[in-house]
């Protein structure tokens, strides 16, 4: 019997992993890890943290990477990327085995995983309708506003037949900013403003929403199919990693591939 993604993500479990509910090709698996927190723990670390750049142990690390091939059953390793707030976007697969630099990859290739990590940013996945494309950015306020989207959907031969998933980020409720994050949608998009909402007494203060602005500027490209989009990595402790709840927080990844 084939691979499907059906078949390999129903087996998960719930507490380490989030499946998309989305009508991507059954040769398309896309999967965002949890943080699998059994217990409550006040250590920024504890949990299926996935990232060797913050100070957790390397070997538990290591670990934890491990347990996400086998879990998936990815025959490679996934393309772990030195994310920088930016647009870049590479191909798979890449050059070397160093780290590259890129918030953003995209395949053609079965095998090939792109993956981000995100502890509040916003981790977005991509496919079109026949299955022959995939693609995973980090979309943190700076890079969504600047165009990694945008960038990710150029690999892609129509944005009308793509979908896409927005992977567990900060919710709407939780994500605080400042009169210059707003400013700097807005000039972008005058749309953009309704994803503001003034905090009371808090002059300069807003409550941004990013996954309505993700949704914003995928629609605007042509994009269509936009799924997920319902987590809060601030609110809920016991599920996901948050750099602004926890300053130095583990990370949790969100996954695609063509079986």
């Amino acid at each position: 019997m084939a691979r499907t993604a059906v078949l390999l993500t129903s087996g998960l479990p719930e507490q380490r992993y989030l499946v998309p509910t989305w009508p991507a090709p059954a040769n398309v698996l896309a999967v965002a890890s949890k943080r699998d927190l059994g217990q409550p723990d006040v250590n920024p670390m504890a949990g299926f943290n996935l990232a060797h750049h913050v100070p957790d142990d390397g070997q538990r690390v290591t670990a934890h990477r491990q347990q996400l091939r086998l879990d998936l059953q990815l025959e490679q390793e996934p393309a772990w990327l030195n994310q920088t707030h930016g647009t870049d976007v590479v191909p798979l697969p890449l050059a070397s085995r160093a780290l590259t630099e890129a918030d953003a990859s995209t395949s053609n290739q079965s095998g090939q995983v792109c993956v981000v990590m995100t502890a509040d940013c916003l981790p977005v996945l991509f496919c079109n309708r026949q299955g022959t494309r995939v693609a995973a950015a980090h979309a943190g306020w700076r890079g969504l506003v600047a165009g990694v989207l945008e960038n990710t959907l150029h690999y892609f031969a129509s944005p009308s037949d793509v979908m896409v998933w927005l992977g567990p980020a900060i919710g709407p409720l939780a994500f605080e900013v400042g009169e210059d994050v707003r400013q700097a949608f807005v000039a972008a998009d005058i749309h953009s403003d309704t994803c503001f909402v003034p905090r009371p007494h808090q002059p300069g203060k807003y409550l941004a929403d990013m996954y309505a602005l993700a949704r914003l500027r995928l629609r605007a490209c042509g994009v269509e199919q936009i799924y997920g989009g319902q987590e809060c990595t601030l609110s809920q402790p016991q599920d996901y990693f948050s750099h602004r709840r926890d300053a130095a927080s583990g990370r949790q990844a969100s996954l695609i591939t063509l079986l």
